[in-house]
């Protein structure tokens, strides 16, 4: 027989043309449109502290915190081993670990400690930061930093709490508040029956004595949806005598016995696994008043309005993440003999994806500011409280298309659990949920428009300030204005308002603001119909490279 060559050996499994991993590199400074916000709206003076925690966030370290603490979920404990009732839950040492870091990075108290303006802009940076490695323990921090103006409505409560809450010290033990040096607070409104529509619950709240705003009371009944269970104390909603009033609930009552908040279970959620939510029962809890009795919703609003805008902020972080990871592997990936960063269509969903993040970014950071102005000036107040709902509606709607489109950049990597995208692309969904769906948003524009006088016309005024920069925003304005006149049928039409004022408004702050290329390719896509229905249909003529990048980071 004839023998035959030795097959040469083959390295089936050598790893070519695939991209480094993404880690151990700064988020702050890759990110150009944030840091001239930053400094834009008044809080340069934290960029130093902003690139601290940017340089955490991208570590090979958090971003392993991140996938521990979601890929090992919170567990309910109701009962020792003994039989007693302890309703606590156990998080993994990831979790309690990122939870220390927001603490020490002052995502919650730099709004309220800073000593100058610019605090909720900073605060809003920080967040922006963070949520790109993990976002489940956004909702107890986020909590933490709305709750002080409620508190402030009870103020020898706020003077008892608020060095606890601002605090920098975590202490994740189930011990009263007395003997922590930092506290979390949570917040818990809904009831099954109601809602969003809080005025259809039906806890109850008996006084334990003369009652009153700062007063005792006995609280009877539950609440649907309940995050951060483990928190401290809770701000939440009962009925007494006098309507539905807002009441500070802490875990452990004044005696040192565990106070009777129950636990039924964790909510079994499609994303933000490693934040618990639950669901809890009120059998004679403790709690103490906070403001006017029968004014709980108006106590408790300014708290919404501040989660609210955070939720909002978290969806512009995500979306900056997603953009970030198709930018890396396209910038590394070689397709048909060139880089995919470099193929034409490619380009173009690059650059509608960076030109959505940008817009969002800077919609974000001017809303921080008019909420610090707002802290001292009736108008800019005014002005926060309209634009929050039409930023958080529309960065909302926008992040889970846009997180999917930055995962089809990636192919089937970009669906594996590996990659941080697929939990992204869970967690969006929820920021147009929480404190408020799109609908409830768009109502709640409406009932500004007719509750805060003036809050419209410092919208329009603040988008005017663009007019003549660019005809295709200029018409968009005209047209915005002509749905305002047309008040027959206004609730039927809200979403279509809501969205064209969120459209104008990142338009009027591009143009003012971001490189022309930015500018002119947002206002002939977003505002001049010549956009497709999906990411990637920018038209011909936008300087797509200059917008790459910009957008970062490039390939090492």
């Amino acid at each position: 027989m004839q023998s035959q060559a030795p097959v040469a050996a083959f390295a089936a499994h050598e790893v070519l043309n695939q991209p480094p991993p993404l880690e151990n590199y700064n988020l702050f400074d890759r990110d150009a449109p944030l840091a001239e916000a930053l400094h834009r709206e008044g809080a340069g003076w934290a960029e130093e502290r902003v690139r601290a925690l940017g340089e955490l966030t991208g570590s090979a370290h958090m971003i392993e915190l991140g996938h521990q603490a979601n890929r090992f979920p919170p567990e309910l404990r109701l009962f020792d081993r003994f039989g007693h009732r302890i309703d606590e839950v156990t998080f993994h040492p990831a979790y309690h670990e990122l939870m220390g870091l927001w603490r020490e990075h002052e995502l919650h108290s730099i709004a309220w400690t800073a000593g100058r303006p610019g605090g909720h802009v900073a605060h809003a940076a920080l967040l922006y930061l963070f949520i790109q490695a993990e976002c489940g323990t956004m909702c107890p921090m986020s909590m933490a930093y709305a709750s002080i103006p409620a508190l402030r409505q009870q103020p020898e409560l706020a003077a008892e709490l608020e060095p606890r809450i601002l605090s920098t010290a975590y202490d994740p033990r189930a011990v009263p508040i007395e003997e922590k040096a930092g506290m979390t607070i949570g917040m818990g409104m809904t009831e099954k029956q109601g809602g969003s529509d809080v005025r259809a619950n039906i806890t109850r709240a008996v006084p334990l004595g003369q009652g009153g705003p700062g007063g005792e009371y006995e609280l009877h009944g539950h609440k649907w949806f309940y995050s951060a269970p483990m928190s401290d104390a809770l701000l939440t909603l009962a009925y007494t005598d006098g309507g539905l009033s807002c009441f500070y609930v802490p875990r452990w009552r004044p005696d040192g016995t565990r106070n009777a908040v129950h636990i039924q279970r964790l909510k079994d959620k499609l994303g933000n696994r490693s934040n618990a939510s639950s669901e809890i029962e009120y059998h004679g809890a403790w709690g103490r008043m906070v403001g006017e009795e029968g004014r709980g919703v108006r106590t408790i609003i300014e708290m919404v309005q501040l989660t609210r805008f955070d939720v909002a902020m978290a969806a512009a972080g995500q979306m900056r993440q997603a953009l970030t990871q198709a930018l890396h592997h396209t910038a590394h990936r070689e397709v048909f003999g060139k880089l995919l960063s470099r193929q034409p269509l490619m380009i173009n969903v690059l650059a509608d994806l960076a030109i959505e993040v940008e817009a969002a970014t800077a919609m974000m950071m001017r809303v921080a500011r008019a909420q610090d102005e707002g802290q001292r000036d009736s108008a800019a107040r005014s002005f926060a409280r309209l634009a929050i709902a039409p930023a958080k509606y529309w960065v909302s709607k926008r992040s889970p298309s846009h997180i999917y489109e930055a995962m089809e950049c990636l192919g089937g990597g970009g669906y594996v659990e590996e990659s941080i995208l697929p939990r992204l692309y869970r967690e969006a969904p929820i920021n147009s949920i929480w404190e408020g769906s799109g609908n409830v948003i768009c109502l709640d524009v409406l009932r500004a428009m007719e509750r805060e006088p003036g809050a419209m016309e410092l919208f329009l005024a603040e988008v005017e300030r663009a007019r003549g920069a660019d005809a295709r925003l200029d018409a968009a304005l005209v047209d915005l204005k002509d749905m305002l006149a047309r008040t027959e049928e206004l609730e039927l039409r809200a979403r279509r308002l809501v969205e064209s004022m969120a459209l104008v408004f990142q338009g009027a702050l591009l143009v003012q603001h971001a490189p022309p290329a930015v500018a002119d390719a947002y206002c002939a896509s977003r505002l001049d119909g010549e956009w497709g229905r999906a990411f990637g249909t920018l038209p011909s003529g936008c300087d797509f490279e200059a917008i790459v990048e910009r957008a970062g980071p490039q390939a090492d």
